[in-house]
């Protein structure tokens, strides 16, 4: 099965980063970690701080790949053209954030992403796309 893994602006820093809020391990490194826990899985991964590059990676794996494990970061509260960009593909998309964006600032309770996805899930630091992952491969 093939899945995409797309991380949105400052997924890149993970490990470094507020690390009390995203936890202290880099994503290379749990990478590597999920591909031996899915050997059978085909994974890509894909990250962008720029907005119009994740859309275009969207719309690349959105008719190829069989599930997509998306954290749009802080674009899930202010870009429609992405949440656009999920509605207009094919493969399910599974919306992942490592904090628990409902208990944060008011303006995270927003999200343009969520409707447009197969389901959330948020809270669960980097073990969110672990599940992510399983719900991808078990669903079909």
């Amino acid at each position: 099965m093939k899945i995409a893994i797309i991380n949105g602006p400052n997924l890149n820093l993970l490990g470094t980063r507020e690390v009390d809020v995203y936890g202290g391990e880099n994503f290379d490194t749990f990478f590597e970690e999920l591909k031996t826990k899915f050997p059978t899985a085909e994974f890509s991964f894909f990250q962008s701080n720029v907005e119009g590059e994740l859309i275009n990676e969207l719309q690349r794996v959105g008719y190829t790949d069989e599930g997509i494990v998306f954290n749009p970061g802080g674009y899930t509260h202010t870009s429609v053209a992405i949440g656009d960009a999920i509605a207009a593909i094919i493969t399910p998309v599974i919306e992942v954030h490592i904090s628990n964006i409902l208990g944060r600032e008011e303006f995270r309770k927003i999200s343009h992403v969520s409707a447009k996805a197969k389901g959330v899930i948020s809270g669960l630091g980097l073990k969110g796309y672990e599940l992510a992952v399983e719900w991808l491969m078990t669903s079909k």
